[in-house]
C-alpha cells in the first residue's frame, strides 16, 4: 500500500523533537509500533513514518502534554477498542458512519440497542468504502460477510480487507502479511484497505 513517508532524521529536523522522546513516546503507545517502518537505503536500514499521521500525532502530543502526563496520554491515544460499546447516536455524533451506513448493517445483521468493538469496526469500514465510491450496497454484503466471519481469525496489525472485481464479479478476502498480492489477468483491484489503518483512525474519533 502506497503512502508518504518521512525518513526518522527529517522527522527529528521537522518538529523539533528528540531521539530519546520518540522512542519514549513509542514505550508509552503514543505512537504505534507498526508506524516505525524499516527499510533498506543506499546507507543501510534507516527507519521512515507515515508523513501525515505522524506529524498529526506529534502535533497533538505537544499540545497535550503540558496538561496530560504520558501515561495519561497513552490512554488517550491507544484507548482499549475491544471494551468497546457505542449506540446509534453516539456513533453518528463521533463521525464513525452515517444513519445510511448503520441502518444497512441493520437491516443485514438483525437489530441492536449497541454495538460491540467488533461491529464498530466493520461499520466503520462499510462507511469508508460505500462513501468512496468504490463499491456498492449489494458489495457491501461481501464485505460484511467476511469481515463477520473472519475478523477475528486474524491480526489486525498485520491484515488488509482485499476487494477485487472482474468481468462485474465482485470478491473480498482478509489477508494477513501482503506486501505483494498477484491475480489473474483482467483482475482489478477496487481496494486494499489495512485494518491497523483502520484501527488508529477509529481511536482518533476518541481523542
Amino acid at each position: 500500500m502506497s503512502q508518504d513517508l518521512i525518513s526518522k532524521k527529517d522527522l527529528l529536523d521537522m518538529t523539533g523533537i528528540s531521539y530519546g522522546q520518540l522512542y519514549r513516546w513509542k514505550r508509552k503507545n503514543l505512537i504505534p509500533e507498526e508506524w516505525f517502518i524499516r527499510k533498506s537505503t543506499f546507507t543501510g536500514q534507516e527507519t521512515f513514518f507515515p508523513k501525515e499521521r505522524i506529524l498529526e500525532r506529534i502535533e497533538k502530543i505537544q499540545l497535550m502534554k503540558e496538561n496530560l502526563s504520558l501515561d495519561e496520554l497513552a490512554d488517550v491515544f491507544s484507548p482499549d477498542l475491544t471494551k468497546l460499546s457505542l449506540d446509534e447516536d453516539e456513533m453518528i455524533k463521533r463521525g464513525i458512519a452515517s444513519k445510511l451506513v448503520i441502518d444497512f448493517f441493520i437491516d443485514n445483521m438483525g437489530q441492536m440497542k449497541e454495538f460491540s468493538f467488533e461491529h464498530t469496526i466493520t461499520i466503520y469500514i462499510l462507511e469508508k468504502l460505500l462513501e468512496s465510491g468504490e463499491i456498492n450496497l449489494d458489495e457491501g454484503k461481501i464485505v460484511l460477510q467476511v469481515l463477520t466471519d473472519y475478523y477475528l481469525k486474524v491480526d489486525p496489525k498485520t491484515a488488509e480487507l482485499i476487494f477485487i472485481r472482474k468481468f462485474g464479479m465482485s470478491s473480498c478476502f482478509l489477508a494477513s502479511n501482503s506486501d505483494a498480492l498477484y491475480f489473474e489477468s483482467g483482475t482489478k483491484m477496487v481496494s486494499r484497505l489495512s485494518l491497523s489503518s483502520c484501527l488508529e483512525e477509529l481511536k482518533s474519533k476518541w481523542i
